[in-house]
């Protein structure tokens, strides 16, 4: 079955793209006729000494990818196919698979220890291949050093793939037992050591066990702690990261360490190359993070006996942590704010330090002032950003009692150094910690004011002449007037923005169009401030708005012009596409929202409509969401006379209805239906047909992203509102779904959050689509249509409220539903309602709530079932 190959992997590699071509052609050919041969001939070039590393190497990623996939329905897919594989071909490709793993050479022994974990958890939860880890295990005694490494390796990717029930306890104990025996600083061989380092990173999921057992865990934390000790720099870094894993992954079991991996943390800080340094202070933002969330969670109150308690290991470092992370700010490199992904010490330091101030809060501040009072004036920048920088870092968490007075004094010599600092670094850092003063300590909820009509124009003045400056600094001014505008959201009738309305749209419109705009992110921040000074705009400038209409449609009109670009002109074009898109969305809104300007503003509806259609005929995926968005507006804004454009545009929306690849698109289209519907209600009609046949072929696609599926089952709801009875010829399609999906949600026991809350996401969902249909029925002479479909949502309504684990927006919809039922129903109901297991205490426990929108609903369920039951 199986056939020579090597040529081919060789000629797949090649730098002559006709010979590339062909070779691949002949692969995937093969693998289409002869699957079994074809993994069978990958696994024997794999474990071929004789032959050449370029071709073992790919031949093992060739049998990696025929195993795994990124999607989730071909991942799904491979996994039956290897599955379904004759056991005699999968025992030989296995067999192939662990003798490579003696290969002395190197690209050989790792690549197949990554196939050996992915076909692992495939075969593992199935339980087949039970001697896999018993046959790994028995290797690592083996005297040659590579085959000890590559077991390892083994070992850490197996945990990687492998979920941890899968494994049995003894297995896990002996896998934890060689991995801490390859630690060891008696194993004379560094890349085993390594190897092993990085297999316990993997492992930790595993030894809850383990670590529940006081003599255990002390071992495994003495050998990690010795590993971070370690003369090669590697294996300190991975055992850095191992400790920065036990820190949230056992935070409750760190007490009896923390002192030592202080004083390990402080001493790599200080003394260690930066990879390993990074890890360190990666250590104490974790706790940070922890701490954060535990305190949040549970607001210091710790009644409950399950609940992991705050240990305070911040609080108590403090004296000692804060001027370790103020030392790093110091460690800045010259080029920092020119590079995106830019990461080293003094930002890590900075980032570790606003956490500890968010975990702390007003404790912080009498440690970082000295050291900002004494270098914010220093002749060297270093000294004048790392104070800008200590002090922007602490603005969350202390209370705006404690940081006004501070920010008071500080923020004339901030706008000072903003306009004349000789340092781009620290013009850099004192914008960002503008845009921080302006987020956290301005807005309507603030006691204090710290933007006074004293100080209001020379801070927008200081602003405005710093988008002038290099795109680093010009992005970070866009940033802190953002934050500016924001405060003002709620202003009522007049905000202190209003005179310099004109002059901030005219420079941030300048600011689009300088050369240097792609940098820095720069064009995008000064369009989503731009957005922001609109939306958070009052009456008084609506007539400068409606002047900034024509002049976005016209640059929107400039990117549609054809001129042939090459492929990078074009991805730029697309943005540029996508941001103009999102402006008239934001102007669509604020008109939109009152009569006056919205009548003006019509005159521009057929144009804007006009040029949506026309981006949609580009083929890029965020502007289509965009412009999808931007239309959505439109039609809220337009209402019925939204009708008019639905011939043109229905055929865009099919589309994105059927867009599964780019699902972002997808999702955004399901919500635009619901905005139409609510523009048109019933005029949309005619479209019904086409709409509901692609959302219900959505809801049943396995290959759609799961997180559309509750907005489609929202947009169900949305159409029945709109079209009332018209809704009964989808009645025999949509309620089967509904209920399928009600019957899967109902149930969370042993889910993880993530899935609560996407199972939540779900429930309401489906509620909402009961809503739409029951309020679209009600009052029509068809409501006895829905009655069948009743005892079902009852008992989904009962079934939600036993779990307890609804959240307050699934709890809100849900009592709805229950209104609805007896509302639409009448005396139809009222029977049914009054035999439902749960009903009377639900409602009770919403009367009850603290939530008032909860509250609310309840209120008016009450009533609507209180009618249905006296009739």
């Amino acid at each position: 079955m199986a056939m020579e190959v090597t040529q081919i992997l060789l000629n797949a590699q090649s730098v002559d793209s006709t010979v590339r071509k062909h070779s691949e052609e002949t692969l995937k050919q093969f693998q289409e006729q002869n699957l079994p041969g074809f993994l069978l001939s990958l696994s024997g070039e794999l474990a071929n000494e004789e032959k050449p590393v370029d071709s073992r190497k790919l031949a093992g990623l060739i049998l990696k990818n025929a195993l795994d996939a990124k999607e989730q329905h071909r991942k799904f897919e491979l996994v039956q196919r290897w599955l379904s594989l004759d056991m005699a071909v999968k025992a030989q490709i296995k067999t192939c698979l662990l003798q490579t793993l003696s290969s002395p050479v190197p690209d050989a022994h790792s690549t197949a220890s990554q196939v050996i974990a992915k076909v692992a958890g495939i075969e593992l939860p199935q339980k087949q291949w039970p001697e896999l880890i018993g046959s790994l295990l028995s290797n690592i005694h083996q005297v040659p050093a590579h085959v000890k490494q590559a077991t390892l390796e083994t070992l850490g990717y197996l945990c990687e793939e492998v979920s941890p029930e899968v494994v049995d306890q003894d297995q896990v104990n002996k896998i934890l037992t060689a991995v801490v025996q390859g630690m060891n600083a008696e194993e004379g061989n560094n890349d085993v050591r390594l190897a092993a380092t990085r297999a316990l990173y993997n492992a930790l999921s595993f030894a809850q066990a383990n670590f529940s057992n006081d003599m255990e865990r002390d071992f495994i934390m003495r050998v990690v702690c010795e590993a971070t000790q370690s003369p090669e720099v590697k294996i300190r870094q991975a055992a850095f990261e191992c400790l920065v894993s036990i820190s949230s992954t056992y935070y409750e079991k760190l007490a009896p360490y923390i002192q030592d991996i202080f004083n390990i943390t402080a001493k790599a800080v200080k003394e260690d190359v930066e990879p390993v340094a990074l890890q360190a202070i990666e250590f104490w933002s974790s706790i940070c993070d922890e701490e954060i969330d535990i305190l949040e969670d549970f607001g210091g109150d710790f009644t409950a006996d399950s609940d992991v308690p705050c240990y305070y290991f911040i609080k108590q470092a403090l004296p000692a942590l804060v001027p370790m992370l103020l030392e790093t700010l110091l460690k800045q490199e010259e080029d920092q704010d020119q590079d995106e992904g830019a990461w080293n010490l003094a930002m890590a330091g900075g980032t570790c330090l606003g956490l500890v101030a968010r975990t702390v809060g007003d404790e912080i501040v009498p440690l970082v002032m000295p050291f900002i009072q004494e270098n914010i004036s220093k002749p060297d920048w270093r000294q004048r950003e790392a104070a800008t920088y200590a002090f922007g870092s602490i603005l969350e968490g202390p209370s705006p009692d404690k940081l006004t007075p501070l920010v008071n004094v500080a923020l004339n010599f901030m706008l000072t150094a903003l306009t004349k600092d000789p340092n781009s670094h620290v013009k850099d850092t004192t914008a960002w910690t503008l845009g921080r003063i302006f987020e956290f300590l301005h807005g309507s909820t603030v006691e204090t004011p710290i933007i006074t009509p004293a100080n209001c124009q020379l801070i927008i003045t200081v602003l405005l002449q710093a988008m002038k400056d290099a795109p680093n600094v010009a992005e970070k001014s866009c940033g802190a007037l953002y934050f500016l505008a924001q405060g003002y959201e709620d202003m009522g009738a007049s905000s202190p923005l209003t005179p310099y309305f004109q002059e901030i749209v005219q420079e941030l419109l300048t600011v689009t169009h300088r050369e240097d705009a792609g940098e820095s992110r720069l064009r995008t921040a000064a369009y989503e401030t731009l957005n922001e000074v609109v939306r958070c705009s009052t009456d008084e400038t609506a007539p400068m708005v409606l002047q900034l209409a024509p002049i976005i449609m016209t640059e929107l009109h400039q990117t549609l012009e054809g001129q042939k670009l090459s492929s990078d002109e074009r991805e730029k074009q697309s943005e540029l596409q996508g941001l103009l898109c999102g402006c008239l969305q934001v102007i669509i809104q604020k008109l939109g929202a009152s009569e006056p300007t919205k009548f003006v503003f019509m005159q521009y509806a057929d144009q804007i409509m006009n040029l949506f259609l026309r981006v949609f005929a580009c083929r890029n995926a965020t502007v289509h969401e965009e412009a999808m968005l931007a239309i959505g507006a439109l039609a809220y804004a337009t209402g019925p006379d939204f009708a008019k454009y639905m011939p043109e545009f229905y055929k865009y929306l099919e589309m994105g209805l059927q867009n599964f690849e780019e699902y972002q698109v997808c999702a955004v289209t399901v919500g635009v239906v619901g905005d139409v519907c609510r523009a048109l209600e019933d005029k949309i009609l005619p479209y019904c047909d086409g709409i509901m046949t692609q959302l219900l072929k959505d809801l049943s696609s396995n290959q759609l992203h799961r997180s559309v599926k509750p907005p489609i089952f929202s947009c169900l709801g949305d159409i029945a509102l709109a079209i009332g009875e018209n809704f009964e010829k989808y009645l025999m399609y949509a309620m089967p779904m509904l209920q399928s999906a009600a019957e899967l949600s109902a149930h969370t026991s042993g889910a993880d959050d993530e899935m609560v809350e996407y199972t939540n996401l779900l429930r309401n969902g489906i509620l909402e689509a009961y809503s739409g249909i029951f309020q679209g029925f009600k009052n029509s002479p068809k409501t006895q249509l829905l009655i069948p479909y009743a005892p079902h949502i009852l008992q989904f309504l009962d079934s939600i409220y036993m779990e307890k684990d609804m959240d307050d927006v699934v709890m809100k919809t849900a009592i709805g539903v229950l209104g609805d039922l007896a509302d639409t129903l009448g005396s139809n109901a009222g029977s049914l309602i009054q035999q439902s297991l749960s009903s009377k205490e639900f409602l009770n426990e919403c009367l009850s709530s603290d939530d008032h929108l909860i509250k609310e609903s309840a209120e008016w369920a009450k009533l609507a079932i209180t009618r249905a039951i006296s009739v």
